[in-house]
């Protein structure tokens, strides 16, 4: 019979299937914080902010999301969930779930003020929209960021309970039982 930390072990293939889905949102998730920009190369917002532009960003931030909370259900329903690995992943995407929520409406508000920026005609107005515009946008991506952070630090845990069990394969025998003595000679003993 094995011992109980056994049963608390996440199967290998589990496992590596999971940090397979987790390092591609990852992934995902960073590349969309780095590439979504609302400033130009000068470092300023240009005088007509594409509404269009940064409504997309609101968009694929919204897929990203639902990408995040189908893979946190998913886990969650799971019975690895329940190990002492899993549970810290969950715990980890459920930070990236709330992270990469929150970057949605950030998004849309900054593509609200844009849309609303070429109305605006008194100075202190518009500085202040574009202000609220850069915050938005700047926090949605930080959100982004801070999913994708998330989510390699579950892939770190699984990581780790990786390791454990290619350790502990190397303190049990992965043979069978021991072969049995060999017969000994029949025959009268005198």
């Amino acid at each position: 019979m094995k011992p109980d930390f056994y049963r608390d072990l996440m199967p290998s293939d589990a496992a590596l299937h999971l940090v397979g889905a987790l390092n591609t949102i990852r992934d995902k998730l960073h590349d969309a914080s780095q590439q979504w920009k609302l400033l130009d190369e000068t470092g300023r917002i240009p005088d007509t902010p594409s509404y269009t532009v940064l409504l997309q960003h609101a968009i694929g931030a919204q897929d990203l999301s639902r990408e995040v909370l189908q893979l946190t259900a998913g886990f969650a329903q799971s019975p690895h969930h329940t190990t002492r690995a899993g549970s810290a992943v969950l715990k980890r995407l459920s930070i990236a779930a709330t992270m990469s929520s929150h970057a949605v409406p950030r998004f849309t508000e900054t593509a609200e003020e844009a849309l609303g920026l070429p109305q605006t005609t008194a100075l202190a107005d518009r500085d202040s929209r574009t202000n609220r515009m850069v915050i938005n946008h700047a926090s949605a991506r930080a959100y982004l960021r801070r999913a994708s952070e998330s989510l390699h630090h579950a892939v770190e845990e699984l990581d780790d309970h990786l390791g454990f069990q290619r350790f502990l394969a190397t303190l049990t025998p992965q043979e069978g039982p021991p072969a049995p003595p060999p017969p000994k000679p029949g025959g009268r003993h005198r």
